[in-house]
């Protein structure tokens, strides 16, 4: 679709207004630490800060794992099947305030298997989440279940059977955690008994790890979509492979700033990305954390950038094609985009 451009004004109020889908967002990332210190009461547990506002001021990360390790320190007050539906309602609200007509859910269960909560609980808190939020808001949402790569692949392994009563409950497979230091073909096995299972696959890769990461997560993993993957434009032939293969980035602008992936959303490569031809999507990661859900993710990358109604579009158009719907919702869900870029022109 050509679009026309618009005054900044105007675009600001488009980037909010658009339909999109968002796909790269860790459910527990999006736990408030009004929510966390409300979940700690009920639970009847103590919790490393004395109140909102110090939770708040420890929100100061070096890289991906001093972010990592606050995260899981918030999952400890997640215990009953309710908490889960709780975070999940709380973030398909806001998603559905900034026009994200679907959402890709991002959890996982070793974390909380860990505080020795059982992962049914896990899924089926997150699932009823989605559920209601088809029925009230008439989005739609699934769940992707993320492999811990810090573990080993033995436990993603055993993760994986823990899983399998709820398998309706999930659309696909990803990968997550500490990134470095921990390559994709170290969950060649899994993936691949993932995939013969009809598991949607997907990982992140080249975030703070180098391109061969992203490589690896194609060839070895055969995932059909990277997450982050803002490394690929240190290489030439990996960024051609992108785009010939339509191969999905699924970029988080704002928490590639907050973990320095980027020292200033000026320096991020979002629009180089999509000069290039790579099929880019905007999407927020931990919006808890990282300052903003994904209408602020649009909002601080566009006012940073430059960027355009014209790109606005192919962001959006993007997260549609990139998502694991079916066809027919596909095009139900870009004709709204369609329609809406039509009243702004």
């Amino acid at each position: 679709m050509k679009v026309k451009p618009i005054a900044a004004d105007r675009l600001h109020a488009l980037l909010r207004a658009m339909p999109k889908a968002e796909l790269h967002m860790h459910i527990e990332g999006s736990l408030e630490p009004e929510l966390i210190f409300a979940l700690a009461a009920r639970n009847r547990m103590d919790f490393p800060y004395p109140d909102v506002d110090a939770l708040r001021r420890a929100y100061v990360f070096d890289n991906l794992q001093s972010f990592l390790d606050i995260y899981h320190a918030g999952t400890q007050v997640l215990r009953t099947e309710q908490d889960f539906y709780d975070m999940a309602r709380a973030y398909l609200v806001r998603a559905h305030a900034d026009n994200v007509l679907h959402a890709e859910i991002f959890f996982d269960t070793q974390t909380h298997t860990g505080h020795g909560t059982d992962a049914g609980v896990v899924i089926r808190g997150l699932h009823r989440a989605c559920v209601d939020a088809a029925a009230e808001f008439g989005m739609s949402a699934s769940l992707i279940l993320c492999f811990l790569r810090h573990l080993n692949e033995q436990a993603a392994f055993e993760c994986l059977e823990q899983a399998m009563p709820y398998r309706e409950k999930l659309v696909g497979i990803g990968l997550a955690s500490s990134e470095l230091g921990h390559p994709p073909e170290k969950f060649a096995r899994v993936f691949a008994r993932c995939r013969e299972l009809g598991f949607r696959l997907v990982a992140h890769a080249g975030e703070e790890g180098p391109p061969a990461y992203i490589w690896s997560a194609l060839d070895v993993l055969k995932v059909e979509r990277i997450d982050h993957g803002v490394q690929a434009m240190n290489d030439p032939a990996l960024m051609q492979r992108l785009v010939q293969d339509r191969i999905p980035l699924t970029v988080c602008p704002l928490s590639n700033l907050k973990l320095c992936v980027f020292p200033t959303l000026a320096q991020h490569n979002l629009g180089r990305l999509l000069d290039a031809g790579i099929v880019a999507t905007v999407n927020s990661d931990d919006p808890a954390y990282f300052g903003g859900y994904i209408n602020e993710n649009f909002a601080q990358t566009f006012a940073a950038l430059g960027l355009s109604a014209q790109q606005a579009w192919q962001l959006a158009h993007n997260s549609f094609e990139a998502s694991f719907i079916d066809s027919g919702l596909r095009r139900r869900y870009q004709d709204r985009l369609q329609y809406t870029f039509e009243t702004f022109s």
